[in-house]
């Protein structure tokens, strides 16, 4: 679409959220009336009452220079993200309490301060930008317009000042007000403007979606200009479109559930906000596609609140109700999640104000929603195999995964596996680990969560899986017949070695009362190895030896049957730094092979007991 027909559909409307001020009143009776609200406010209070005890927390220079000198993020974001938790917090508890002077103040000074910072974006997303450069303009006269980075964040910030200035307009100081225009319009719509494309624009993950997103909800709600709007809203448009393609048709969200609900997530905040601001003309979640994205919520769960987390996706999820009650508005095939999966309000760690309102706003009290139903999931485009089964045995999933590795947020797992039953996790995907500058740079596959070692796949000669878009799985079978389902990939481009003719990975799950899987790989060399071993990666589970095998123990128990004769067991402890700085321990067991010929074939038959 032009620039032109984008005008020519803008309406003047400036409340997007609601129709007017008297909605606003209804909505805010509504959740102070009715009881199924209650515990969400109670979190929202108690954390207004804990925070307006404490000072504004300063992002000071001794924090803003840690991440170029150490490369650690934790210090400055760990402030950066309580002072966004203030900004919510206060601005929701002033939309339920309009006449809460206390809050209204402490809003006030918090919204000052971040207009007040040097830069709305982490100090990890600067590199090169015009914040960091230190050559210095002495010219007094003539001088060009101050350049500014945008990030995820700072796109965020301006979507967030914006909406809680529209929400709270007549409520909030006009000076206030004039200072938010002026900090988005100086840090955001101008650089987005004026300033060289930057890279995310056309990004085919999640940042464009953030962005783009966040600076065209923004631009809806302070831009009165009808001509530089469209030009705003034109380019985020085109900006959406290299987001979806990022995706293939089937939806799949490679770099997993989290980042789904982030960039998706802003796609729909932004969609939602255009649909109304163009009278319901503009409609982004019209095509297949995007309706097979929206739906990745409900593939990517094995159960309860553990979803399929390869890439850097942690292992549990707690999901935004809001959001999706809002797709099974826009969808109504749509499987409502249970509201006990719901995210607590101070769940985000990031303290991200558009979910937080919505989860009020599009919350329905009237779906309660479901368990995950029994369901398999196979994408021929993504290679990931989903299955969810349930008997009167209980609840038991297994996942698997080809593709290739240069996926975005990548790690190298071709042939990796996630095996549960009744809430136990037996085999595991680690998930992300702690972000900082190396996390994100050449050493990223020595981490133990990314590369291939802390993964369910094998070692061949010592060497582990590599990086890269030519190391690929290529499908061999996708089936189900009856109870049985069977995957089968060929995983031998992942290792780049020469003498390594094919490796076929065959997983064959039959889903009986107590299901089983098979996993067995047939190697073909050139010239026989000198060593392989078959990894599985676990939790910290009691390990008791049998004859024909292992059992794994936690709070459910797993055999895993194998040729002895052929196999030599060991099970080493490691640890990895998981995404929120937590050391997190695990089991890798490994399975040496005695004597590797050209020809080689493995099997492990898993029991639930």
């Amino acid at each position: 679409m032009q620039k032109e027909e984008i005008k020519s559909v803008i309406t003047p409307r400036t409340q997007l959220l609601f129709k007017d001020k008297a909605e606003i009143k209804d909505w805010r009776r509504k959740i102070i009336e009715n009881p199924v609200y209650e515990p969400i406010l109670n979190e929202v209070k108690e954390e207004g009452n804990r925070l307006i005890k404490e000072s504004d927390p300063e992002l000071s220079f001794t924090l803003f220079r840690i991440f170029g000198e150490t490369g650690s993020r934790l210090e400055y974001e760990k402030v950066y993200f309580q002072r966004r938790r203030r900004l919510n917090t206060f601005a929701i508890m002033l939309l339920l309490e309009p006449h809460n002077d206390v809050c209204r103040e402490a809003l006030e000074n918090t919204i000052w301060s971040i207009c007040n910072e040097y830069t709305w974006c982490l100090p990890a997303h600067l590199k090169n930008g015009p914040e960091t450069k230190l050559s210095i303009d002495n010219r007094l006269l003539n001088q060009s317009v101050q350049e500014f980075t945008i990030d995820l964040f700072a796109a965020e910030t301006a979507f967030s000042l914006s909406e809680i200035m529209k929400l709270l307009e007549s409520d909030l100081n006009p000076q206030i007000c004039k200072r938010i225009y002026e900090e988005v319009k100086r840090r955001i719509f101008h650089p987005f403007i004026k300033q060289e494309p930057f890279p995310w624009e056309t990004a085919t993950h999640n940042w464009a979606a953030v962005c783009g997103g966040a600076i065209g909800a923004a631009a809806m709600y302070l831009v009165n200009d009808d001509d530089i709007l469209a030009m705003i809203l034109n380019k985020v448009l085109r900006t959406m479109d290299f987001y979806l393609d990022g995706f293939r048709e089937d939806g799949i969200c490679l770099e997993g559930y989290g980042y789904w609900q982030y960039g998706f997530g802003y796609y729909v905040y932004f969609a939602d906000l255009l649909k109304t601001k163009s009278a319901g003309v503009l409609d982004l979640f019209q095509t297949s596609k995007v309706r097979e994205i929206a739906f990745f919520e409900q593939k990517s769960f094995l159960f309860g609140n553990h979803v399929v987390n390869f890439s850097d996706a942690v292992p549990t999820a707690e999901i935004f109700l809001g959001l999706s009650h809002y797709l099974s508005r826009v969808y109504p095939d749509f499987e409502v999640p249970e509201r006990s999966l719901g995210a607590s309000y101070t769940a985000d760690h990031c303290s991200r104000w558009a979910p937080a309102i919505r989860n009020l706003i599009w919350f329905d009290e009237a779906k309660e929603g479901k368990e995950w139903k029994p369901a398999t999931f196979f994408s021929e485009d993504s290679q990931w195999f989903i299955s969810r089964h349930r008997s009167e045995q209980g609840q038991f999933s297994f996942a698997a995964k080809g593709g290739h590795n240069d996926e975005p947020h990548n790690h190298n797992d071709i042939g990796h596996l996630i095996l549960q039953g009744n809430g136990q996790v037996f085999l595991k995907d680690l998930g992300s680990g702690l972000y900082n500058n190396d996390y994100f740079g050449d050493r990223r596959y020595s981490f133990l969560c990314n590369g291939s070692q802390g993964h369910s796949v094998p070692l061949i000669n010592g060497l582990t899986q590599r990086e890269g878009g030519g190391c690929k799985a290529s499908i061999k079978k996708a089936a189900e017949e009856g109870i049985v389902e069977v995957f089968e990939i060929d995983i031998a481009k992942a290792y780049e070695l020469e003498e390594l003719q094919t490796l076929i990975r065959k997983f064959t799950w039959t889903k009986k009362s107590l299901p089983t899987l098979v996993l067995e790989d047939y190697y073909s060399f050139k010239k026989g190895p000198s060593s392989i071993v078959e990894r599985l990666i676990t939790p910290i589970l009691t390990v008791i030896e049998v004859e024909e095998g292992i059992i794994l123990e936690g709070k459910e128990r797993l055999r895993i049957l194998f040729d002895r004769n052929q196999l030599i067991f060991e099970a080493q402890r490691l640890s990895f730094m998981n995404h929120f700085g937590e050391n997190e321990e695990l089991m890798a067991l490994d399975f040496q092979v005695r004597n590797p010929g050209k020809d080689i074939w493995t099997k492990f038959v898993f029991e639930f007991i």
